[in-house]
């Protein structure tokens, strides 16, 4: 093992609150690697020049938070097809003067669902709520589940039609305004930013059943509304935290050739969560 560890970082604006230099040190610990990992604050207009630093400084790799993963797409030379596909990059590769750009959200939902939740999406129907940078980021890798059907409802019903038609070559998806969702889903997946205000989208209870699962992009110390009103409704429901673990899990395994066990990781950030 190197004497000098290899450096990772965190770059977002805020960035205080990140619990990545947290998780990547337990990751890190587990599988023996020798590595450190940072937050960096990035002002708002230096994304690039903050990228460009930390590779002259021998950073081997970034992950990329809000509200950076559109520019962090932009500046990488190659992308991933799945970085490709949500439009947004939360994970820099740096090697041989090269950015690579790829984005594990997707990954880290789909394993946090189907892994750590064991509900499986092939042959299901799927809701996915919004058609945000949240929602692009994480529906080629439901996709790649082979769901039966899956329907993007959005408050702007248009916006919604865009990603329906952009997806439409990867399986069966639709789109749809809140209003016209009257049928139970197998899976109803809250990609809307109205948890972070304590909201809800303007759902009609029918969607969901006493077989169906709710999900949470969202975390927090208590349950989101989104999922005390699915649970009022007989659903299963989920928050994001293990989405959070998972797709910092996939950013690892890329920079380190190694997938880490998110279970105790996970376990350890709920209890903390819990405590405060």
């Amino acid at each position: 093992m190197n004497a000098t560890p290899d450096r990772y970082t965190v770059i977002g604006n805020p960035i205080a609150h990140s619990k990545s230099p947290e998780i990547h040190a337990r990751f890190a610990a587990q599988t023996g690697q020798n590595l450190v990992y940072e937050r960096i604050l990035a002002p708002l207009d230096g994304f690039e020049r903050t990228v460009q630093d930390l590779i002259r400084e021998g950073v081997r790799g970034s992950n990329v938070t809000v509200p950076f993963k559109l520019e962090a797409y932009a500046l990488a030379d190659s992308l991933t097809e799945r970085a490709k596909a949500a439009g947004a990059v939360n994970t820099l590769s740096f090697e041989n003067g090269a950015i690579t750009g790829d984005n594990t959200d997707g990954i880290g939902l789909v394993n946090d669902i189907v892994r750590n939740a064991g509900v499986v999406l092939a042959g299901r129907k799927v809701l996915l709520l919004g058609a945000g940078g949240a929602v692009r980021g994480v529906l080629l890798p439901i996709l790649e589940q082979h769901p039966a059907e899956l329907v993007i409802a959005n408050r702007t019903v248009e916006k919604a039609d865009e990603l329906a038609a952009q997806f439409a070559g990867h399986g069966s998806v639709s789109s749809s305004g809140f209003a016209s969702l009257k049928q139970p889903f197998d899976i109803i997946i809250n990609g809307t930013s109205a948890s972070l205000a304590d909201d809800l989208p303007p759902l009609d209870p029918a969607i969901f059943g006493n077989a169906s699962f709710a999900y949470d992009m969202m975390y927090g110390k208590a349950p989101t509304v989104f999922m005390r009103f699915a649970q009022k409704h007989g659903a299963r429901a989920r928050d994001g935290l293990g989405m959070l673990v998972e797709q910092a899990a996939e950013s690892f395994r890329i920079w380190r050739g190694v997938l880490p066990d998110t279970a105790p990781v996970y376990a350890d950030l709920r209890a903390k969560l819990q405590a405060e």
